[in-house]
């Protein structure tokens, strides 16, 4: 797969509920993403992509989400692209209620994402 289908498929994924999927046939084995800050001292980065799945998880099992929109992505060069998510819902434990926005940069080599990057 070139940038512009990765892209295109990260995104629809994203917006069809396939993300989980799409960390197979997507990502590298080792890849690598890194958040802004250390979220519940699980540290900033997490290596590998059965890593990157559990991540996943525990955001679905912390967070319920009652709103979210994904853009379409920003190439830039032949190795890299950005999307903008937008997500609103409440934590499960507290019941507290966020609105956030963060830009995820994804990095790319050989046909598959080997980098994640969210900003927010």
């Amino acid at each position: 797969m070139n940038l512009k289908e990765i892209a295109d498929e990260l995104v629809a994924g994203c917006r069809e509920d396939r993300a989980k999927e799409n960390l197979e046939k997507l990502y590298a084995e080792d890849a690598v993403s890194v958040e802004a800050q250390d979220m519940e001292g699980m540290g900033r980065e997490t290596h590998g992509r059965d890593a990157i799945r559990g991540k996943h998880e525990w955001w679905e099992g912390a967070h319920e989400v009652s709103g979210a929109s994904v853009s379409d992505p920003f190439p830039h060069g032949d190795d890299r692209f950005a999307v903008i998510f937008e997500v609103q819902g409440k934590v499960k434990e507290t019941g507290e209620a966020f609105d956030m926005k963060e830009v995820g940069v994804y990095h790319v080599a050989n046909g598959k994402i080997v980098r994640e990057e969210f900003f927010y």
